[in-house]
């Protein structure tokens, strides 16, 4: 039975995204904004497994998360596609003090990426409304979520391609122990 948890640890934890994303915890929060909470898990699942399940598994991230949402008429897939396969070509390094900046770094970009990606979705279906300016100030909530997504990413993405590597049990990935 413990086997079976190590083995499959990381898709566990992916189970968790959704229910983070509904959870909305307020105290993590800023601006009444969250931080793009599957880039957390999706940045090391795909350093450690690579472009192509990045790209399979942001794909299935998206397509869950987008059934969660009321408004079906936007999607969150192409920006965690485009990040998933990004994510995988990043190569891991030895310094430990420079991968957990560079964790605040990349997720940031990917939260930039995907949340202006959402938003230029709402602003195309908006643009013939003569009220498209209105959703101008959202860019705001586009900067926050990018502003706690880079914060909080050091924090959670060190710990989990940690654990990740720790249960997967590579060789090749140990010495980042």
């Amino acid at each position: 039975m413990n086997k079976f948890f190590k083995k499959r640890l990381s898709l566990i934890n992916f189970i968790f995204i959704p229910i983070i994303f509904l959870w909305h915890p307020n105290w993590l929060g800023f601006l009444g904004i969250q931080p793009y909470w599957p880039l957390f898990w999706l940045l090391p699942w795909s350093m450690i497994n690579g472009s192509i399940n990045g790209i399979i598994f942001g794909f299935f991230i998206g397509l869950i998360l987008d059934s969660l949402t009321l408004d079906s008429n936007f999607t969150q897939i192409p920006g965690l596609i485009l990040c998933g396969f990004w994510f995988g070509r990043i190569k891991m390094h030895s310094d430990l003090l420079l991968g957990h900046f560079r964790y605040g770094l990349i997720c940031a970009f990917g939260s930039f990426l995907c949340g202006t990606l959402y938003f230029l979705q709402i602003l195309f279906n908006n643009f013939s409304d003569n009220n498209f300016l209105m959703f101008i100030p959202s860019a705001q909530n586009v900067l926050a979520e990018v502003f706690l997504t880079g914060l909080l990413a050091p924090l959670i993405c060190s710990q989990l391609l940690r654990l990740f590597i720790f249960f997967m049990g590579d060789k090749h990935y140990k010495k980042f122990l």
